[in-house]
Formats: C-alpha cells, structure tokens, sequence
C-alpha cells in the first residue's frame, strides 16, 4: 500500500459521455468503464476513491467478493485482479484499512435503529448487503477458509530459501551467529548493540567528538523484551559540507508506516544521488521540511523505550545527527565471517523471499527498506540463531543461482498464485502485519492465524481503548465489537379499531401516498392517512427528513408511472438529463415483466433535483419525489416476511395517543446502545489518518426464528469530507 509515482495518462475529453444507453443497472457500468479507466491515470486525480457503480441489482456482495477488495486494498493491480463489484481508484494512494465489525447485529438492527446510527448512515455513501453468516465469517472475509481448501502454506510466511540451501553441509559450532549469541533462541535485549559495540560500529554517542550539535531522542525508559521495534531508513545526497538527510522513513512494528518525510538539506546540493535514493532535483525543490523539523518530529513518535531497527543504522543516525541508545542493526545481528556485512538486498532474498531494490526502480524505497529490516528483526527473534545457521547464508550469499534469482522479476504463476492466497499472506508478502482486536470470548480461525497480531480484551470498552492505541500502528486492522443479538420486536399489534391497511412495496411509494392523498375527498369524506403509530415509528417524520440527507440517496430519485419505454424516451433527450450515472428499472420476480416505478442516479443532489422537476411537469407528467431507501434494500425487503415490513407501508387507521404509544427507554433498551455505539465509532473514526479506507460490517445474525441478512458500509477518509464534517455530534 506504499504510495507510487504517479501515472501520467491522457486527459478524458471534455464533454465525452456515455456512448449509448445501457438496458439496465450492469450495462450502464460496462459502458462508464472505458472512462473509469482513464480517470485512474489521470495525473491530477490523488486521492483514493470508491465507486460502486458495479453493484448487481440486488446490491448482495458475497465474502468472498468482500475478499477481493481487501486484497486489493493490499496489493494493488499488478499483483490481484480488480474487485469484480466496485471501483478503487488510486490504490496506491491508500494509507490504511480497518474494519470495524459488530458481531451480533444485521441489516434489520440497521434499519430499525437508523436514527440512533446518525453517524453511520450520514458519513457512508456506499452501502451493500451481505448474505447471512456463516460459520466464521472473519475467516471467510479475510480468505482463511479459501486457504484451508486450497492447503498450501506460502513461502514467505515460513521464510523458505532457494533449494540451493538443503543442499550445503552446514557446521553450526563454526557459524559465526551461533558462536556470538549460542543455539538457542534470544530475546530482544540480546540483539541489542552494548555501548561498547556502538563505539566500535562508530555509532554517534553522548560525549563523543564530532556528536556535540547532535540531538538526543530522549528516550531512556527501561528496556524490555516486550519493547517495541521500530525500523528506519534514511537517503542522502551530497552536498558542499558532506552527506546530508533528503528522506526519512519510519515503520512501526506492524509494519504501518508512522513517519515518511522529504527533507531539504541546509547546504548546497551537489549529486542528488539519484540511483540510490531516488530523489531529484525536482521532487526536492517545493520540499520547505528541514532538519530540525524531523528531529523534532522523530522526538514525539517514538515512546520511551523505543528500539530503533536499520540497516548499518549508524549512517542513518548520522544523517539524522540524533543520538538513540538502544539499537539493532541488522547488519551485525546476521554476523558474517571476517567482519563483512551482508547487504540488506541478499538477507531480504535468502531469509524472507522477497526482492526488495529492484533495478527497474529509479533508486531505493526508503520505507520498503525500514520494514524489510523490521521484518528480519522479527524473523530472528521468532526463530532464534540455530535456524539463521542451519540457512547456511555464507554458502547461500557465494551461489551464483542466488545471484541470477534476485534479478528475475515476479512471473506470471506468481501472480496467479495471487488469488488463492488469503489477506494474511498479502500483508506478509508486503512486510506488514494485521491488527485483530476483540473480547476474550470470541472465537475465529483469525485470533490464531500466523501474521496477526491478536489482542484480546474483556469488554468492547476495552476494545475501544485499545484500538485508539493500536490503529495508527498498523496498516490493516480488524476491530471487532460483541453485541448481545438485539431483538426488537419486528411485528407490532394491530390496532382493533376497523382500518384500511395499504401495503407499498418501497418507502417512496408510501410515502408519496401519504403526501398526495391525505386530506382529500372521497365521496364527500374528507380521509386521514398515516402511519401506524407505535413506539418504533414515533419518529416517522424525522427519519423520513434524514433518509433523504442519507449520503446514499441525495443524488438518487424516484418516479412512479413509468411505462416500457420509459427508458428509450430517456435516453432520447439525455443531454436534459446532466449528470446521470444509472437508470434502475426494477423486474417483477415472477414474470420478469418491467414494474412501473424506477430510480435514476445523479452525480449530484442539484442534477437530480432539476431532473425531478422535469419530469414531474407538463412534458413527463409523472410522480416522484427524492429517494429514502439505498438500492441494496428493496431485494432484502421482498425477503422479508410480510409482518416484518409493515411498518414501512401505510394504514389509514385513527391515532392513538402518545401516552399508549410513547414508553419509557431504559438505559441498555437497544435504541440507546445504537445510539450510544454510533457515536463512538464515529469518534474513532475521525481519528483516523486520511487516505483510510474503512468499512462498517454487521456480519448478520441466526437464530431459531431464521437467518437475517448483513450490511456493509464503506469509504475512504476524507474522500467526502465537505459532507461528512459534523456528523457525529
């Protein structure tokens, strides 16, 4: 998810729309595709973003298309297919991703408790629904159920070697890691550089000449194995005084990078030295960050006991002109013979099968490079000196195979190999790892995978706490909140009283009726309609005012009394009709004869308004009125048993009074926990970094009455934010 040079591509011509009138929802995104594609090259466009144009009709997307896109999120187009039900624009504009999951709630907790969810429904554009769950739906989602089938353990997640390996006799008492450190595994402190062995390494002290204008990072708690790793990488160019900074990476243990910073040098630049550090004049010149600037940045990330990871990090320290005292350099924990150093290049390849510095890249990836040292960091601790040894990197590093391997680029089985891998392995072929935090009582395949990072906690709260600690750690995090299953009542009592009873198939068609006939006259009687009164549709008139604001809906309407060809005459005249992105003509089931309402998306909320205005005048002479349900909920409502949608229909029934309507809330009544849970998701929300791509998964529940649907909801930080801010108050 490292951000990429930017594309350079043709500019779409202006004015160019769609080249004919698709027949229905899917045609119409086949037909925007060709356009989609030159907006993803287009050099001024940035910022990630999301578009799901691509929805099937019933608007149902499957766990394992939900897997398609986080692995894409991941790994970007050269390496998985595109998601086959949406658009991710500038992936390798992504910061991170997290998932919020709330493990015993559904579409209909959703729906029902849409007023409490303010945040949720406001700050979400795109909504999908999600089929009933299965059995461990964390590991369906993240392709851990896939990988069980499939049974093959990727070879970067055991750090596998070339074969050339298995085939060297290998004395260990002679090897030079296990005559420093012994045969058995060490801890954190035993990597450590001693004072001694800075001084040695040259390494920039307190007290030492040429260290006096140096800056200490203060940090100066007490170590212990459990302290956290964080790995960096400086570039340098040179200047009239000398080696001086041009960037700055910092990678936390997760493999989430904290700190990635251009830096202009005080002096005269004279060799940029691009083949190395990729940097030109160009990218420098509107850097304004200086050196003290970084220090004084790298002083408040790192905590007190932090252990900085590089590789011959006593250059980077220099660079820096800082001064940390615990450090672990991965060029002395791999000791080879005679005191030469391995080059980070070949330890990427020999111990994690990765290439990193490949040939065809202007210069080095400074942020690649701190997480690469991380990563062997972790692979030497995790399986201890005897297994470096027994890899025999001396013969491995003099093998001419090796040599010619760390050339080749990926081929084309890699990449297939790509789609049965799950999201797991794509972090760890990134050097990157998945943050998974939940209560103690829940269980899934995920807690225990390899590459996660699980942390259990004894309640939500507590979960809540540690993901405002955790999230900026990570690159990708799954924060999953237990709910007991909410069960409000789904069917209401009828009224005794003798009544009419309506039954409309969508909410806009409810509620046009109850704007267009209450108060007229039939056969000299004046007739009142309305809702059922009951406790969950007391606020009937603010939910319909906020379902209209819905992000989903402001930019889509609904017309009444279409005919067939209600779509050719459309199209006819669709210069009219600017910004129109999607004519949405539902079929009936049974007959799969055109039903005679549709729905039309705009781009935006005045297009369609203008739209409706015309097609409710003279020239159209049809009904309408501005959506109030997403598209993904008209299928699951036909699901639904008719009992169940009753409050979304209309009665023409008399009032009762609000004493027999209105009933007291307790404070753990599921409207207040809706209420309450929305606002403080909403509030982690916003912490997070731009360029977040974030999803709301309530998963779906079972029970002996039956099987309710999920929902998803996603976007990408900041992608909306004129329409976002304020929303959760």
């Amino acid at each position: 998810m490292e951000p990429e040079r930017a594309r350079t591509g043709g500019l779409p011509k202006k004015g160019r729309k769609r080249r004919r009138a698709p027949n229905k929802l899917v045609g119409a995104a086949e037909a925007m595709r060709a356009g989609w594609e030159l907006e993803e090259r287009r050099p001024g466009a940035k910022k990630a973003r999301l578009s799901t144009i691509l929805f099937a009709e019933n608007y149902e997307v499957t766990h394992g298309q939900l897997c398609e896109l986080l692995k894409y999120a991941v790994l970007g187009k050269s390496s998985v297919p595109k998601p086959s039900w949406c658009q991710l624009f500038h992936q390798n504009q992504l910061n991170n991703v997290v998932i919020f999951v709330l493990q015993g709630m559904s579409q209909l907790h959703f729906y029902r408790f849409y007023l409490e969810f303010g945040f949720l429904r406001k700050a979400f554009r795109h909504k999908f629904r999600l089929p009933p769950p299965s059995s461990d739906f964390l590991a369906d989602i993240t392709g851990l159920q896939k990988k069980q089938t499939t049974g093959a353990p990727s070879k970067t997640m055991e750090g596998s070697l070339p074969s050339a390996s298995s085939k060297v006799s290998v004395n260990l008492q002679n090897d030079p890691i296990i005559q420093k450190y012994g045969s058995k595994k060490v801890g954190l402190t035993r990597c450590l550089l001693t004072k001694e062995e800075m001084k040695t390494f040259h390494f920039p002290l307190q007290g030492f000449p040429d260290c006096e204008n140096f800056v200490p990072t203060k940090c100066n708690g007490s170590i212990t194995d459990s302290s956290p790793l964080f790995g960096l990488d400086c570039e340098m160019c040179l200047t009239s005084k000398g080696r001086e900074l041009t960037r700055i990476s910092l990678v936390a243990e997760g493999g989430c990078c904290v700190m990635d910073e251009l830096v202009k040098p005080d002096n005269k630049i004279l060799d940029y030295l691009t083949s190395f550090s990729g940097i030109t004049k160009k990218i420098l010149n509107p850097v304004a960050t200086k050196l003290k600037d970084v220090q004084r940045q790298l002083k408040a990330l790192l905590p007190p006991d932090a252990v900085l990871v590089g590789h011959s990090l006593d250059f980077d320290l220099k660079a820096l002109k800082m001064i940390h005292p615990y450090v672990i350099d991965t060029s002395l924990l791999y000791v080879r013979e005679q005191g030469r150093r391995f080059k980070l290049k070949f330890l990427a390849k020999a111990i994690l099968g990765k290439d990193i510095q490949c040939p065809d890249r202007l210069g080095h990836d400074a942020t690649e490079d701190a997480r690469t040292t991380l990563e062997l960091a972790r692979y030497f601790l995790k399986y201890g000196p005897k297994k470096i040894a027994e890899l025999n990197l001396e013969a491995l590093a003099s093998h001419q195979e090796l040599q010619t391997a760390v050339q080749e680029p990926r081929n084309t089985t890699e990449v297939v190999q790509q789609l049965n891998t799950s999201v797991l392995e794509c972090l760890d072929s990134m050097g990157q790892k998945l943050l998974f935090l939940t209560r103690e009582t829940d269980a899934s395949e995920l807690s225990s995978s390899r590459n996660c990072q699980t942390i259990k906690c004894l309640s939500n709260k507590e979960v809540l706490e540690q993901a405002r600690m955790e999230i900026p750690l990570f690159p990708f995090s799954i924060i999953q909140f237990s709910f007991e299953t909410f069960s409000p009542s789904l069917t209401e009592e009828m009224n005794k009283r003798p009544h009419l009873c309506i039954q409309y198939e969508v909410l806009e068609a409810a509620q046009l009726a109850i704007e267009s006939l209450d108060g007229i006259l039939v056969d000299g009687i004046c007739i009142k309609v309305q809702r059922p009164v009951t406790e969950l549709t007391l606020d009937c008139n603010t939910l319909v005012n906020e379902l209209e604001q819905d992000s989903e809906n402001r930019g889509t309407i609904y017309l009444s009394g279409v005919s067939e060809a209600f779509k050719e005459q459309l199209l006819q005249q669709s210069n009219v009709f600017f910004g129109l992105e999607a004519v949405i003509l539902p079929k009936d089931l049974k007959s799969g004869k055109q039903k005679k309402y549709s729905f039309l998306k705009f781009k935006t909320f005045g297009s369609a308004h203008r739209a409706l205005n015309i097609l409710k005048g003279k020239d159209w002479k049809l009904k309408g009125r501005h959506a109030l349900t997403p598209r993904h909920l008209h299928t699951w409502l036909r699901g639904l048993p008719p009992e169940s949608r009753r409050p979304l229909g209309l009665r023409v029934i008399p009032p009762p009074s609000e004493q027999q309507a209105l009933q007291t809330l307790k404070v753990d009544h599921p409207k207040i926990a809706a209420w309450r849970w929305g606002r403080k998701i909403g509030n982690l929300y916003y912490s997070l970094c731009p360029g977040t791509l974030c999803l709301i998964l309530l998963p779906g529940t079972k029970s002996t009455h039956g099987s309710h649907s999920g929902l998803g909801l996603m976007g990408i930080k900041d992608e909306e934010e004129s329409t976002t801010l304020n929303m959760c108050s």
